[in-house]
């Protein structure tokens, strides 16, 4: 296909489009210098980043939530996600702004694939991932290993919650998913149940996320805004027109943003980080984020084993042994090869 030329108007408009954007950028720029070399700034503290707007940032002063102030970037700074510490100086006039000038050392970074492949940083700073499943949609083990693989990758703890549990009415799926999470909890997991329709299982939960910040992933309709809604009910949550079956709503920003609960920690938000997708990892990522296969790792005959039946294979070994249990080993293989790296 060739390429369509374009007339001398629309070359004109979109020069001038890009000459009012480089404007704004430079005023913007401007105004953060003349803040910063006339002395305008007040003594460093420590602050929280709650929202991220690309040049500007929201943030917190530690300790305060609620209390938001516009912060611009200094210019030698790494790109800040949501839940980043910082250090930052307010201004002294009368408008709640300042500038970011340092960057805290990060306990953990969560990122995704954005449409070119490339990994972009979505928030920082992470406790917990707690992997939301339902009795609808059915939950299968090799969808809840794809979330528990990429917690499993960043450092971040997961938490499985099996989610509207009034539901399990029937005695037969009652007992199927009773041994789908003993599994996990075999493994080492930690599995909480939860109801936001009886309200059961919602104590246990905000004990955990207590002085801890979380976030909430899991497949479309198992519960998610409901959970977001028992849990902050008085924050201005903007998931309330999220529709339960189909995770389409009314979101009316993509970026991630941090909300307090009231008796302590935190909840990142963001439909980005709802669901992951694998398939910018490498098979040995993916083996890793098997926490009972890493004891095994490393100890195959021979180093480039595929752990496909191939002699003197750890993996192999340890499943014969019982070590491993095959659903486990079945759900890595489906991963593999749904990547197309098997």
């Amino acid at each position: 296909m060739t390429k369509r030329k374009l007339t001398r108007r629309q070359s004109w408009r979109i020069q001038k489009i890009q000459e009012e954007r480089t404007a704004r950028l430079n005023k913007r720029e401007s105004a953060v210098k003349h803040q910063l070399n006339n002395n305008h700034l007040g003594p460093e503290q420590a602050g929280l980043v709650v929202e991220h707007y690309g040049a500007q940032t929201d943030i917190e002063p530690i300790n305060q939530p609620g209390n938001i102030w516009r912060c611009h970037l200094r210019s030698n700074l790494p790109p800040l996600v949501t839940g980043d510490k910082v250090i930052w100086r307010a201004t002294t006039t009368n408008e709640k702004k300042g500038v970011i000038v340092a960057l805290d050392k990060r306990s953990s970074l969560l990122s995704r694939p954005d449409a070119r492949g490339q990994l972009k940083p979505v928030a920082a700073n992470i406790d917990y991932i707690i992997v939301v499943i339902a009795p609808l949609p059915t939950p299968y083990a090799h969808l809840i290993d794809r979330y528990l693989v990429a917690a499993e990758t960043v450092n971040i703890e997961p938490v499985i919650l099996l989610n509207k549990i009034d539901l399990l009415s029937n005695q037969q799926e009652r007992q199927r998913l009773e041994r789908l999470l003993a599994i996990y909890k075999c493994i080492g997991y930690k599995v909480l149940n939860a109801s936001t329709f009886t309200e059961s299982g919602l104590a246990p939960l905000q004990a955990l996320l207590n002085e801890h910040t979380s976030v909430f992933v899991g497949q479309s309709g198992v519960g998610k805004s409901s959970l977001m809604n028992a849990l902050l009910p008085s924050t201005n949550m903007r998931v309330g027109a999220l529709s339960e079956a189909t995770g389409k709503g009314n979101h009316t920003t993509t970026s991630a943003k941090l909300c307090h609960f009231p008796t302590g920690g935190a909840l990142i938000d963001s439909p980005g980080i709802r669901e992951f997708n694998l398939w910018h990892m490498m098979p040995d990522d993916i083996i890793d984020g098997f926490r009972e296969f890493r004891p095994f790792i490393g100890h195959c005959r021979f180093r480039d084993c595929k752990h496909d039946k191939e002699p003197g294979c750890a993996i192999e070994q340890a499943l014969k042994d019982g070590k491993i249990l095959p659903s486990r080993l079945d759900s890595y293989w489906k991963i593999i090869t749904s990547l197309g790296s098997k």
